[in-house]
């Protein structure tokens, strides 16, 4: 049965983490309960969005200004919540996110070192009062995350970074959840993908009961 207001839900975590095949996962588990699911992405989800995607994320030789960088993304999460994610929300579906603003604070914030404050206001300005109703934080260590990402792919911009950097990404990751335990599910993405989404049913069902609550 589908709800009346549409839920946004996140999933966030660093590379490796395992996110396409978990938010899979829950798109499936959602519309075995009937929910209309939009399954979206940042930087990203819209075609303008997507194009600001491949400037952050191409590996050039012109060094990328940290300002530019977390402008461009909230650029594109500007887009992003305009022409996609409100409509779906404002027509009762539920919204699936491959991150959203805490990957901004845990990457531009954590990861580079802009101050959180900036952050915020760009927060306030592009999304007003919106957050996410839960978020899904794949957790682990960043040394095997590391690992499982060099062996799926060439890495991009963010990924030629050193391990320190993901080090601090994920420390931010786990500062916010531990901030807003209500909003985060925190999955131990070490584990199998069966335990990784036995973590994860257990984090739906909670919501979907709250959602017919």
């Amino acid at each position: 049965m589908a709800m009346a207001r549409g839920r946004f839900l996140t999933v966030e975590g660093t590379e490796g983490a395992g996110k396409s095949s978990n938010i899979d996962f829950i798109r499936r588990t959602l519309e075995g309960r009937g929910i209309e699911v939009v399954l979206t992405r940042e930087p990203g989800g819209t075609p303008l969005a997507e194009e600001i995607r491949q400037l952050l994320l191409t590996p050039r030789e012109e060094a990328v200004s940290e300002d530019a960088e977390l402008l461009l993304v909230f650029a594109a999460r500007a887009q992003h919540l305009s022409q996609l994610i409100e409509p779906a929300l404002a027509r009762g579906a539920w919204v699936l996110c491959d991150r959203f603003t805490d990957a901004t604070f845990a990457y531009q914030g954590g990861g580079r070192g802009i101050d959180s404050g900036r952050i915020a206001v760009l927060e306030d300005l592009v999304q007003g009062s919106r957050r996410p109703d839960c978020t899904f934080l794949l957790d682990l260590p960043v040394e095997l995350g590391l690992a499982r990402a060099r062996a799926r792919s060439a890495p991009d911009r963010f990924e030629q970074e050193k391990r320190a950097f993901f080090e601090r990404v994920r420390s931010s990751y786990l500062a916010r959840a531990q901030a807003e335990p209500e909003r985060f599910a925190v999955i131990d993405a070490s584990v199998s993908l069966a335990a990784v989404q036995a973590q994860i049913g257990t984090g739906l069902d909670r919501l979907l009961g709250a959602a017919h609550g």
